[in-house]
């Protein structure tokens, strides 16, 4: 029997003209390209914490944890209630906290999120520690177009206690957010960008361009003071994401992207305009991009905490009576039943991006299947940083196992972020100051 190497995917056929096409997944590029199916990963943030109304106002139908039934099934709340048609496709998580999360400024909920942030960290002069995202993005960013792709209401970083992204390198290091649906589809799907050749110089270029800025930039860091030290420290990372996507890019220039039906989108939407068509529109990118495998993971700011940014007006725009921070700390009944009308409308957006990564197909299940989204918050009332809100959806291709809802007394929430890494195949010892995987039914093979 003969015996053949395995096959590059980056593999080609030249045909007349020395015109080359990109293999298809073939059964000899072997198990780790053709055996195993994408394992991806969401994390979708929603500041000033979730509607929990007092037990006074008489609104329990209204609380965004779910209530239980016979047998141990839980009830959505109403605030919850268009995610009702994915119960076997979810689970709640309560309970869950980072040690370090009440002993700090209650607005730095957003930035320890994914990170866990310990108040002392080892590296003089940081704050923060890797995100999670980042930590899986290592490990998947060498079978996908783009490291990970960092998305925010707000483009950019925003700054210490009232951050603009939840994505933090493994430096600990903000990762500047984009907003711009247009934005994000012409650095994802870009379509006719003329000659490969031209192509394959015109990235050389801009890489090249982007290293020497670089290289400027950290002589002239040298010779600053500390305020301007820490703008710099924020450029200079905003220049290694781009480079590390310039190099990601030039490496799959010859490989054809999917075929994808965009019609559904509108690029023009914009946060100033229809709050709902603002988030499907920048969702739906999300689930394309999974779809065609250009990123294995993804973070996606809805909010920011303390009132900051475009997203505090949305609630007057959905005709509720005041500002999104305002609502959350309502203590009277019609302020509580507001805020959780607001998570009712988040609700309704989780649940339109949910339907979108159940529809499209994978080679084995549906991309929901193949990946792990995280929805949550870092408070669970405004300034409590304890009984974190916290939903996980999909990844029944890793193992999860859905329809529950499951409480932790005080768990860390590093422990849940170690169990989704196992999950997805990475064997990490640890994250954060996790302490070990968590004892939960949706994580029964982490």
């Amino acid at each position: 029997m003969s015996t053949f190497r395995t096959l590059d995917r980056r593999a080609f056929l030249k045909g007349m003209g020395g015109v080359s096409l990109a293999l298809p997944v073939l059964d000899a590029m072997g198990a780790e390209v053709t055996g195993l199916a994408p394992r991806r990963f969401c994390a979708l943030y929603t500041a000033n914490g979730m509607s929990l109304p007092r037990a006074e106002n008489n609104i329990p139908e209204w609380s965004w944890f779910p209530s239980f039934e016979a047998e141990g099934k839980f009830v959505f709340g109403q605030s919850t209630q268009p995610l009702s048609p994915f119960r076997e496709k979810l689970s709640f998580l309560g309970g869950l906290q980072h040690p370090s999360g009440p002993k700090a400024d209650p607005h730095l909920c957003s930035d320890m999120w994914l990170t866990g942030a310990p108040l002392h960290n080892p590296k003089p002069g940081t704050f923060n520690s890797a995100g999670l995202d980042q930590v899986i993005a290592l490990h998947t960013k060498k079978y996908c177009r783009q490291p990970s792709l960092v998305l925010s209401i707000d483009a950019g970083t925003g700054f210490l206690s009232r951050t603009g992204t939840i994505s933090y390198n493994l430096e600990g290091r903000p990762i500047p957010a984009e907003n711009s649906p247009r934005r994000v589809f012409d650095r994802l799907f870009r379509g006719d960008r003329g000659s490969l050749q031209a192509e394959h110089e015109k990235l050389q270029r801009r890489i090249k361009l982007v290293d020497a800025v670089a290289k400027n930039a950290r002589s002239l860091d040298q010779q600053l003071g500390k305020s301007d030290r820490e703008r710099m420290d924020q450029y200079l990372t905003s220049l290694n994401e781009m480079e590390s996507r310039l190099v990601a890019s030039e490496k799959w220039i010859d490989i054809p992207l999917k075929k994808q039906d965009y019609s559904h989108l509108n690029l023009d939407a914009s946060s100033e305009g229809d709050p709902a068509e603002y988030y499907r529109n920048m969702l739906d990118l999300i689930a394309l991009a999974f779809d065609a495998d250009i990123t294995r993971s993804v973070t996606f700011m809805l909010n920011r905490e303390d009132g900051m940014g475009i997203s505090d007006t949305f609630p007057l725009k959905l005709g509720l009576s005041k500002t999104h921070h305002n609502l959350s700390h309502a203590t009277d009944k019609e302020g509580q039943l507001q805020f959780a009308k607001y998570d009712l409308f988040l609700s309704q957006q989780i649940a339109h991006f949910l339907n979108r990564l159940n529809s499209y197909q994978d080679r084995q299940g549906s991309v929901l299947d193949n990946t792990i989204v995280l929805y949550g918050s870092g408070a669970s009332t405004t300034h409590t940083s304890t009984n974190l809100p916290t939903l996980v959806a999909g990844g029944a291709n890793m193992g999860l196992k859905h329809g529950h809802y499951w409480r932790s007394g005080e768990g860390r929430m590093s422990n849940v972020y170690l169990s989704i890494l196992h999950s997805m195949g990475i064997g990490v010892e640890s994250f954060s100051d996790s302490t070990g995987t968590v004892n939960s039914p949706v994580f029964s093979r982490a």
